[in-house]
């Protein structure tokens, strides 16, 4: 029998054999499904690169009728969420955008009909909260529109002469927290972030898996080591690389890609720690489930894929629709994002990043008792 010829018979043995081995090995065959089954969902339904109904307070010293048509224009461009229980003065709209909850803040002077009238182009003052100047961008040109047109209808016959080229009100928009738009501003610090979840993830399945594989585990498991005191274990030493990279990461923000550093960085340093065992929680439970690295790395791609994309580093996270926002909130990264950005481009403190800081907290627990609960004591 010649064997250095192309058969099909041996071909089709080779394919049938493939085939077998995908129907065993079902969670690889799940992953290949899966993965583009999720990345079509996410890039299709949940990115969206121009957010809408973004949280807005308005700061109105005037309330005439010129002041309410342009508030009723701003709700109905969708590009604003004018929030009527909003912040009432200017240190509580500053407060409200260094914790994030408000994205644009309007304030319409006094006397602003009298100046309107006259001619004199009285100043509205915007401030943005452009630490993602991606979600900015669009909804300040879109106001700048409304100027032009949302008084047409107020400005007919004697009035008709305020309809010159320039808007008949000077918008100034103050980009707060990034005022040159800088994406390395907005990246950098959130990239802190990425690489620990990559890698502590991943690092952490990969240890455990390979563990059970080269069969040393069977001396843990005969050992008298509790399930809770082997996964404390595993994740503590991944800590102190999980800190190395932190460092790296700022020093790598601060002398290379000079951003800006307000806050506190050893109030960071000590709220890394719980974003870090999150994400080693996730990979030792991966672990507990995966049956070969190849599996481990595969799933680890499965929980860092939505991490990435739902989380608010990669698109606007307010641009996301409601269920996208809702499933993204559940992630880690989705709130250690505001806390590492917000201390250092905003001067966060605690008080602001505490309700960031315990949905980490609970994330932790939950994944823990799920990996405890999976944790085999034995090797059946």
């Amino acid at each position: 029998m010649n064997t250095h010829r192309f058969t099909w018979s041996r071909f089709y043995a080779v394919v049938r054999k493939e085939f077998i081995q995908m129907r065993r090995d079902r969670m690889t065959f799940g992953m290949m499904i899966g993965v583009p089954l999720m990345q079509l969902i996410l890039f299709g339904f949940a990115i969206n690169t121009d957010p809408k109904h973004m949280p807005t307070a308005v700061l109105a010293a005037d309330n005439s009728p010129f002041a309410r048509s342009l508030v009723a224009a701003m709700r109905n461009s969708e590009y604003f969420d004018i929030r009527d229980d909003g912040p009432t003065t200017e240190a509580q709209a500053r407060t409200a955008l260094q914790r994030g909850t408000l994205q644009f803040v309007l304030t319409i002077p006094a006397n602003f009909e009298r100046d309107l009238l006259r001619g004199n182009r009285p100043a509205l003052a915007l401030e943005a909260d452009a630490s993602d100047p991606a979600a900015v961008g669009n909804a300040v040109g879109g106001i700048r529109e409304l100027l032009a047109t949302v008084w047409a209808r107020d400005f007919s016959g004697p009035l008709a002469h305020l309809q010159p080229a320039p808007p008949p009100a000077d918008l100034r928009v103050h980009r707060l927290f990034n005022p040159e738009g800088e994406t390395a501003i907005n990246i950098v610090p959130g990239l802190m972030g990425v690489i620990l979840t990559l890698t502590l993830v991943m690092i952490t399945a990969l240890a455990i898996t390979r563990e059970t594989e080269r069969g040393t585990m069977e001396h843990l498991l005969s050992s008298p080591v509790r399930p809770l005191e082997v996964m404390t274990g595993k994740i503590v030493p991944y800590i102190v690389v999980g800190y190395v990279q932190v460092c790296v990461v700022l020093l790598a923000a601060r002398f290379v890609f000079n951003v800006p550093m307000v806050g506190s960085v050893p109030l960071l340093l000590a709220l890394a720690p719980i974003f870090m065992a999150c994400n080693l929680a996730v990979g030792v439970t991966v672990s507990t489930i995966a049956r070969n690295q190849l599996q481990a790395v595969q799933m680890s791609v499965f929980f860092f894929l939505p991490s990435l994309l739902l989380s608010g580093f990669m698109f606007p996270f307010r641009g996301m629709p409601h269920w996208a926002q809702a499933l993204g909130a559940i992630l880690p990264l989705t709130h250690f994002l505001p806390i590492v950005r917000g201390i250092l481009l905003k001067g966060n403190t605690l008080a602001e990043v505490a309700p960031h800081v315990w949905p980490m907290l609970l994330f932790l627990v939950a994944v823990l008792a799920l990996g405890l609960r999976r944790y085999r004591q034995t090797l059946d």
